[in-house]
């Protein structure tokens, strides 16, 4: 069990919030047919539901609920987000930096947080996770779209789960939580910066499916090599040659009359 978690000041938590629920404002008023209400909501949800994933998770009072600014913050950054989308397109840079730092905080905090409430490593690093990336998973099932988390794109829960990882590594070797936490941070904001800039991403799955297309070709030879076997097999059908018997001598055929003038054979 871990004696203390891993504390930011409440301004840095904030602006964290802030962040998530800016990036969902802006993300869900690029659909049609959603009020404002609607994206206000869906950015609320992105800022603070990793948090309150996490909170749920392990049966204590979502940090949200615990203070007035929490809900406040998501709810301006969420206005923001969507009066000023375009304006904010230009400074995509800032914000995916700000979003890369975002996701190692909340990674970091998630999991001394279960470590300190006596999880043991494993599920220490999927509150972790979940507390990275939970925002991002409510904003696509309340947008009703394929959850991004499960597709190919560049690496995002993987860049939460590769500092968590270090966390607690150092943490394991006797390091202070904050100063594991900050490196924590660090390794997921340069990671996740890293796989935007070159497009990294995991693999697409695909070793099923090359498996079902290797068995069909197998079945489709086996089944053709019977068939080539079968022709090979069945004796060839001799042809049709013998003739009707003849019932005795051919009569002579009758030439007819002669026609006018012509002489008679001598």
């Amino acid at each position: 069990m871990l004696d203390e978690t891993f504390q930011t000041p409440i301004a840095i938590d904030l602006i964290a919030v802030g962040v998530g629920s800016l990036q969902g404002a802006m993300f869900a008023a690029g659909f049609k047919r959603i009020d404002l209400l609607g994206v206000a909501i869906i950015g609320i949800a992105s800022g603070i539901g990793g948090g309150f994933l996490r909170d749920v998770l392990l049966s204590v009072t979502p940090m949200a609920f615990s203070n007035n600014w929490y809900l406040l913050t998501a709810t301006i950054a969420a206005l923001v987000g969507m009066l000023l989308q375009r304006l904010l397109q230009r400074v995509d840079p800032v914000i995916t930096l700000l979003d890369a730092v975002t996701i190692g905080l909340f990674g970091a905090i998630g999991t001394t947080k279960a470590l300190a409430m006596g999880l043991p490593t494993v599920p220490a690093l999927f509150i972790g996770g979940v507390s990275a990336v939970g925002g991002g998973v409510l904003r696509d099932l309340m947008l009703n779209i394929p959850i991004a988390l499960m597709h190919v794109g560049s690496l995002y829960a993987i860049a939460s789960l590769v500092g968590t990882g270090v966390l607690v590594t150092l943490l394991t070797f006797g390091v202070d939580v904050f100063v594991a936490g900050i490196i924590c941070v660090v390794v997921t904001t340069v990671l996740r910066l890293l796989a935007v800039r070159y497009g990294w991403s995991l693999p697409e799955q695909r070793a099923l499916s090359r498996l079902r297309r290797r068995k069909e070709r197998e079945a489709e030879a086996t089944i053709e090599a019977i068939q080539t076997q079968a022709i090979r097999t069945i004796p060839p059908i001799a042809p049709i040659t013998a003739e009707m018997p003849s019932a005795g001598p051919t009569p002579p055929q009758d030439p007819g009359p002669a026609a006018p003038g012509a002489h008679p054979a001598r």
